[in-house]
């Protein structure tokens, strides 16, 4: 048997969307310190202190700028993956980067709808698509989506964040069924509750706040580490036998 760890991805390449911040950034950072280079991609390019903490655990970061709203932009930078290193192409895809509208859904406008599934859906199956194809010529490779609570819940004033999301849980599944016997994975994670940008208008709701924490057993808002932690399993071959899951990290939301 390998003395080596389950969870180490020396030698890998990772390609992380929404790199610049909060989720994307502690996933980038992450992968790193298991051993991977990292391409992290944002609308702006990822902060170089990203950048500077993956460089710091000793591997390669690329920074990469692709607008997920607009889909020849998605077409390119998945084409850039899947052929990246002279056809090599890209071991690892996490696409996590998207978006959120807030407004009651009598009055959610239909170019919010629009720009949330194009960014959060959308991008994601044209992303995975691209890569996936490329992976499948190598017969290997892991895929992870970031899903949400709204994969499985209906949420309030968000209607097209939790239509794409239960999208994206789909996604998942009816990627697997088809991948996985070709040696590619495809899982997701849920995120619960995380203290990042897009939970800033609940944070700052003192009653909604309270009541979100009164529900989750482990008593706090995740941290993006708590979520960078469940990707690089996925992502791992400790991981080589899990396929099609969508992975909840929620303090125990859903089991309460």
């Amino acid at each position: 048997m390998s003395g080596a760890s389950p969870f180490d991805l020396t030698g890998k390449l990772a390609a992380v969307t929404g790199a610049s911040r909060g989720i994307g950034a502690a996933v980038a950072v992450a992968l790193a310190r298991a051993g991977a280079d990292v391409i992290g991609c944002s609308t702006r390019g990822p902060d170089e202190d990203v950048a500077e903490a993956v460089r710091a655990t000793g591997r390669e970061f690329t920074s990469l700028a692709c607008d997920l709203a607009d889909r020849a932009a998605v077409q390119a930078l998945g084409a850039d993956l899947a052929s990246w290193d002279g056809g090599r192409g890209v071991d690892l895809l996490v696409a996590n980067g998207g978006t959120i509208r807030r407004t009651p859904a009598a009055q959610h406008s239909l170019a919010d709808w629009d720009h949330v599934l194009e960014v959060d859906l959308t991008a994601q199956f044209v992303l995975a698509q691209a890569v996936g194809a490329s992976m499948l010529e190598r017969g290997s490779g892991r895929i992870v989506f970031t899903a949400s609570l709204l994969s499985f819940q209906g949420g309030i004033t968000v209607p097209g964040y939790t239509a794409a999301k239960h999208g994206v849980a789909g996604l998942t599944k009816a990627l697997a069924n088809e991948w996985s016997s070709r040696g590619v994975g495809v899982n997701a994670v849920a995120p619960g509750y995380i203290a990042t940008d897009n939970t800033a208008a609940l944070r700052e709701d003192e009653d909604r706040s309270r009541a979100i924490l009164e529900r989750i057993p482990a008593g706090r808002w995740g941290r993006a580490e708590d979520i960078a932690g469940a990707v690089v399993y996925l992502c791992s071959p400790a991981a080589e036998y899990v396929h099609g899951v969508v992975l909840p990290v929620d303090g125990g939301w859903l089991g309460r």
